[in-house]
């Protein structure tokens, strides 16, 4: 599942990632259910920027899939979603694993969409033939009204490894056919090794016409995102999502 987030702004600011707000730095001490000590950070709220494509250099996913390693600059330049993923899942040596996740809108503070992750269910030694990029893909269906929200809240959980992650970000680029829609740019901050974090970042979107909001209403899942989590300025994780508009009509 592509549990991402985006950040706020508006759809010409520039390719820039802004401090986050209102952080709080205060950590407690938790528990996995191994029994395991698993270090807890408090919510975070954070405001990222949107990212824009000046002066970014055009790239291919052929020219990616081809390459030693994509970075930031890398994504920021494709023109249209990806068909395939452009790092494997082994590249996630951190251990990042997504939990939860709520979309709100924060003007009426309704949930719109929340999932939570189960524990998993394997016994001990136990395999399995598992699709390696099972839980990279998630398929959301929303009503019309949703396209017509400025602002909405996204609440991210996710653990981490035991090594820290110094400079964690996320780009995150939406499309409607071959058209880039939006595309933002923030980062997590540092998170501690064997933590579980949580935070919250805000949506703030750009108007649509009706003409684009009628297309994207009449043709479900042409609305494509593809997330992209870089450690380091190195692209470890990469999911996929579609939205269809369509619901309730």
């Amino acid at each position: 599942m592509s549990y991402s987030c985006t950040g706020r702004g508006s759809s010409q600011d520039p390719p820039t990632v802004k401090k986050a707000a209102g952080d709080n730095p205060g950590r407690d001490t938790g528990g996995t259910g191994s029994g395991s000590p698993q270090n807890t950070a408090a919510m975070k709220v954070k405001k990222g920027c949107n990212a824009t494509d000046a002066g970014v250099p055009v790239t291919t996913e052929e020219d990616l899939l081809g390459g030693t390693g994509v970075t930031p600059e890398d994504v920021l330049g494709l023109q249209k979603i990806t068909q395939n993923y452009l790092c494997s899942p082994d590249e996630n040596i951190f251990n990042i694993d997504f939990t939860r996740f709520r979309i709100r809108d924060m003007e009426s503070a309704t949930v719109l969409f929340e999932i939570t992750k189960p524990p998993a269910a394997d016994k001990a030694g136990e395999k399995r033939n598992v699709d390696p990029n099972a839980g990279r893909f998630v398929r959301y269906q929303f009503t019309p009204a949703f396209l017509r929200l400025r602002q909405v809240g996204a609440t991210v959980e996710f653990t981490v490894g035991d090594m820290p992650i110094e400079n964690f970000r996320m780009i995150e680029r939406h499309y409607f056919r071959e058209k880039l829609l939006k595309s933002f740019d923030f980062e997590f901050g540092f998170c501690m090794p064997s933590s579980k974090n949580t935070c919250e970042h805000i949506y703030e979107f750009p108007p649509l016409s009706e003409d684009i909001i009628r297309e994207m209403v009449l043709h479900p899942y042409e609305t494509q995102s593809d997330s992209f989590y870089f450690v380091d300025n190195k692209l470890v994780m990469h999911n996929k999502a579609d939205y269809s508009y369509n619901g309730g009509t």
